[in-house]
């Protein structure tokens, strides 16, 4: 009497493994290929980001670490130094000029900052809509920004100048000549009104961009729970380009720093 086989093919429940010849499992995919990608992974970003990382070490991070390494010697240019400790600083703090530009720069930031965060918004939120004509306004709202910054001064000073266009039609109208280039404080409102007009175009570009990402639906939801367009603004716009915003904020750097205003 002979006992049937099961075959263990045919076993339920089971799965036969296929074995190669000599009885050995067949080889998977060799661990060091994967380490090999984990590594590539890992590394590729930081090759991207090399050059710019090179430039922005060589030109921004050496200069400034460098300064203030020299700051504490009293080196002068292509001359060696010797350690001096804390003196450049105690005769900054004892410089009236030193207190009149820290004046001069924080009220300069507090006028331009919230001006370049607020204005372009409001400029990208009329300049967004499809209507025949807009492209000529978006271009001419942009043309500032790429003006050279030598044309712009020129420009300024001849509007703004004691015999310049805006102190003739105020002698027009009997207002006389202003001092918008020898009052200290029209001299400094004069710079930040020139900022934020060459950097409105920039940062209305910037905001167009965050604008076409935030969902129509939000809008039209808000608008049918009969908010209005204000309300639409505070509670739809502002927080979907809130990070836009705050990218915004300490970036405006219009005019460069080397002409920023020294009001005495």
């Amino acid at each position: 009497m002979t006992t049937p086989t099961t075959s263990p093919v045919s076993t339920p429940g089971r799965t036969a493994k296929r074995r190669a010849p000599g009885g050995r499992q067949p080889a998977g995919r060799p661990r060091g290929g994967r380490s090999r990608i984990r590594r590539q992974l890992a590394t590729s970003p930081w090759l991207f980001a090399a050059p710019g990382m090179l430039v922005a070490g060589a030109f921004s991070l050496y200069p400034f670490l460098s300064t203030v390494a020299n700051s504490f010697t009293d080196r002068r240019t292509l001359l060696p130094g010797s350690f001096v400790g804390l003196d450049n600083y105690r005769e900054m703090l004892g410089d009236e000029m030193f207190w009149i530009g820290l004046r001069n720069s924080t009220l300069y930031v507090l006028g331009v900052v919230p001006a370049l965060v607020i204005l372009p918004l409001l400029l990208a939120l009329l300049v967004e809509k499809q209507i025949p004509g807009i492209t000529f306004f978006r271009s001419a709202f942009y043309t500032p920004v790429v003006a050279s910054i030598v044309v712009v001064g020129l420009i300024w000073v001849w509007l703004l100048d004691e015999r310049g266009l805006v102190n003739s039609m105020l002698e027009v109208v009997g207002a006389g000549p202003v001092g918008f280039l020898s009052d200290q404080w029209l001299l400094l409102l004069s710079a930040m009104t020139v900022t934020v007009w060459k950097g409105l175009g920039y940062y209305m570009i910037i905001y167009l961009a965050a604008l076409g990402n935030v969902p129509r639906e939000l809008h039209e939801a808000a608008s049918v729970d009969g908010a209005g367009a204000v309300r639409r603004f505070l509670t739809v716009t502002v927080p979907a380009v809130r990070s836009t915003m705050v990218l915004v904020g300490p970036s405006p750097r219009w005019p460069p720093s080397r002409s920023s205003p020294r009001c005495t």
